[in-house]
């Protein structure tokens, strides 16, 4: 089981023999121009929301691998305007949880903003939570602090993906309370660094983590790290 991180939200996570992509933004990222979009392959494609630097290269990539994208409804709905077959969507909404091949996806809250990029409305942005031998793994999406997150807890998460970038998200400290919320020591960072907006000085980053008593990951684009 690993997470390797494409830079921006998107990551894909190795679960036994499937794979699963989350929010892909890679093509428009200078920082990934080394990715080919094409050898990624997913079996899943999960958007946690439609803004344009979470779902831009989601058509090409299923297109090349006939992957299933999940999303909440509106979102989906997009989705379907994107010559994506209905057989290759699934739409669903907060509280509801879909079997899969590797387990389990169940769509949580978070706190964020929703549009498509043709302008329309994309229904409320969405958090995932994947049970998989095991584990339970935590992708927060975009995301303000909140306290329904407290409400994830008792559900044992082994692993989080938080956004840390601040701006437009929870930054660093946000992020740190976030993780106490959930009761999960080890996470990952996502959407950071790759604007000006949401810059951050990384070294100060893992420190503030460790001093909380918590692991903060960030690989590089293509890095892996095992779950």
């Amino acid at each position: 089981m690993k997470a390797i991180y494409y830079g921006h939200s998107s990551v894909m996570l190795e679960l036994g023999d499937s794979r699963v992509l989350f929010d892909p933004f890679i093509t428009p990222n200078p920082q990934a121009s080394g990715v080919d979009i094409h050898g990624l392959q997913p079996d899943y494609i999960l958007l946690s929301h439609a803004h344009e630097d979470h779902v831009a290269d989601v058509a090409a990539i299923q297109k090349s691998s006939q992957a299933t994208v999940m999303a909440v409804v509106e979102t989906a709905m997009w989705v379907s305007r994107q010559d994506i077959p209905e057989s290759h969507i699934i739409q669903f909404n907060f509280g509801g949880t879909v079997q899969t091949d590797f387990g389990s996806v169940k769509m949580v809250y978070a706190l964020h903003t929703n549009g498509t990029p043709d302008g329309q409305y994309g229904g409320v942005p969405a958090g995932y939570v994947l049970s998989s031998g095991g584990r339970k793994i935590y992708f927060a999406g975009d995301t303000a602090l909140t306290l329904e997150m407290k409400l994830l807890e008792p559900m044992g998460i082994d692993w989080a993906f938080l956004p840390i970038g601040g701006h437009f998200t929870m930054d660093v400290t946000d992020a740190i309370t976030a993780a106490k919320f959930i009761g999960c020591k080890k996470i990952i960072g996502i959407h950071y660094n790759t604007f000006p907006p949401i810059a951050i000085d990384t070294a100060a980053a893992i420190q503030q983590f460790a001093d909380a008593g918590l692991q903060l990951h960030l690989p590089g684009i293509g890095e892996a790290v095992a779950l």
